[in-house]
């Protein structure tokens, strides 16, 4: 696995070069691509030529965000899906084999299982464009009982929810975005981990937790810094990935809006420090 920079992860504001830069500069072993950016260059030689760069700067891509909303209206998700093509055509010029999206965890309308069905139905259509273009998609699963619980219906919102929709999709190129923030409040410990492969993981998020709130009155948007509490069991947490041979990126998202008001190399400085201390163990 390896240390990745995700600017906006860190509540931070920078067009992808200077993201790239800073990546380099701090030691980060890899940089979220920006898809917006890339449709910028103009042609996919351009995004390729810019990708080469990238590569020798010593660095490698994370994780993309999924350009299509999946629980997005019936009409919307059919004009998305048709530009679907394009879009991974850029990342593919890139060299971007993996995207990611979180599955919202409850709904004010569709019951559990009707919303069930809409994302299998809609995983299926999406994952066989990107597995036809050799991209793996990433699910993330959203812990929080102070957000789930906030509508009618409550959705999938645990580690053994997520496998079980991917299992139904059937798709190969489906696989998990594991945070600890999220494992953390989903109840959920190492043993949950156990089994897991370089396959079943996409990307991983860590993160730390308030120590004056109890699991489920933590707040999705209010975290800590990885380590900063020892709330979260986060020697477990890597341990785990460990055991699964995990080769993909690792980044922090701490969703705390005092990191930009302080220096942006003292905050990635610290970030790269953290990073580098969990993956090695």
């Amino acid at each position: 696995m390896f240390s990745d920079l995700s600017m906006g992860a860190l509540g931070l504001s920078a067009d992808l070069p200077t993201a790239i830069d800073l990546a380099a500069k701090h030691g980060f072993g890899g940089v979220d691509p920006d898809l917006g950016y890339l449709k910028q260059l103009g042609s996919d030689a351009a995004v390729t030529e810019f990708a080469a760069g990238v590569g020798d700067r010593g660095l490698r891509w994370g994780m993309a965000g999924l350009p299509i909303n999946l629980t997005a209206p019936a009409g919307e998700f059919a004009a998305a899906l048709a530009e679907l093509p394009a879009a991974l055509s850029i990342l593919t010029a890139a060299g971007i084999d993996r995207v990611g999206t979180w599955i919202r965890p409850m709904h004010d309308d569709l019951s559990y299982r009707r919303n069930w069905v809409l994302h299998v139905s809609r995983l299926t259509l999406v994952s066989q464009l990107l597995a036809d273009a050799g991209i793996r998609i990433g699910l993330e699963y959203i812990g929080p009982k102070t957000f789930w619980s906030t509508e009618r219906f409550p959705f999938l919102h645990s580690l053994s929810e997520a496998r079980e929709l991917i299992a139904e999709t059937g798709a190969s190129n489906i696989g998990l975005i594991l945070d600890s923030y999220h494992w953390y409040t989903a109840g959920e410990s190492a043993d949950d981990l156990a089994g897991l492969t370089d396959a079943d993981i996409v990307s991983a998020d860590i993160n730390d937790a308030r120590d004056d709130r109890e699991r489920d009155q933590q707040q999705d948007l209010d975290r800590r810094l990885p380590g900063s509490t020892g709330v979260i069991d986060l020697d477990g947490f890597m341990s785990a990935l460990r055991a699964a041979s995990y080769t993909g990126p690792v980044k922090i998202e701490p969703f705390m809006k005092s990191l930009a008001s302080q220096p942006v190399d003292e905050v990635l400085a610290d970030a790269a420090s953290r990073l580098t201390s969990a993956i090695g163990g």
